[in-house]
């Protein structure tokens, strides 16, 4: 049994077959793209499929997995699902950073004040005053007023500025922090008390690209979003 994540659309269907939660089902072939039930391992790789904003999500167990695999994210299909519980943003971004967390390794990370980059789907990590950048379906973490950037589909979290692409995840914590992100990508942002690290405000927002605009920095003031330089 393998546990993955799918989004459906807003009525629970999937290329007009519809879901229910809770609900096993079983297809006789599983042929990526082509027939089965299909979910991604990574929890953020289902935005470059179901948009947020128009669809749900939901955690999946998966039985018969096909060994084909998807050479752009994570997704994987099978002859047999499972359904589980419906889950939040907020969830979303926790799972993708225990998955980022369980897949990575030293080799791209750097000590305080260096930067480090990794490629295609890669995981980097830098310390306090870091740059960490990441390409494709990568993550990218830096410590405190450091800079995380992600490619499309990427994750980028810090304490000082996070930037992804397009149907990105882009998390920033602490004091005068900022996020951006391409078009479908999730900005989460949260301004810590001045004397201590408790959370004061938080946000979270999908770049529409109408009331929330791409490739644009965001910082939280008075529990709002303001476009910053």
């Amino acid at each position: 049994m393998k546990k993955a994540y799918k989004g459906f659309n807003k009525d629970m269907t999937c290329r007009d077959f519809k879901y229910e939660e809770g609900k096993s089902y079983e297809n006789d072939k599983a042929e990526l793209c082509k027939s089965g039930f299909h979910a991604c391992e990574n929890p953020i790789d289902c935005f470059g499929h179901y948009s947020p904003g128009s669809s749900v999500y939901h955690e999946v167990d998966l039985d018969d997995v096909s060994e084909e695999r998807e050479p752009d994210d994570t997704k994987v299909v099978a002859k047999k699902i499972k359904v589980g519980a419906r889950l939040g943003i907020p969830q979303i971004c926790q799972l993708t950073f225990e998955y980022v967390k369980a897949h990575c390794t030293n080799e791209n990370n750097a000590v305080a004040g260096q930067p480090a980059t990794a490629g295609y789907r890669g995981a980097a990590t830098a310390g306090d005053r870091g740059a960490a950048t990441a390409g494709y379906s990568g993550a990218a973490t830096a410590g405190d007023r450091g800079a995380a950037t992600a490619g499309d589909s990427g994750a980028a979290t810090s304490r000082g500025s996070s930037a992804s692409g397009e149907n990105g995840l882009s998390v920033a914590r602490g004091n005068g922090v900022k996020v951006k992100g391409g078009l479908g990508a999730i900005l989460v942002i949260a301004e810590e008390n001045d004397n201590n690290y408790s959370i004061k405000d938080w946000k979270a927002v999908v770049v529409d690209g109408v009331t929330i605009k791409a490739d644009t920095w965001y910082k939280l003031e008075d529990g709002e979003l303001k476009e910053v330089e």
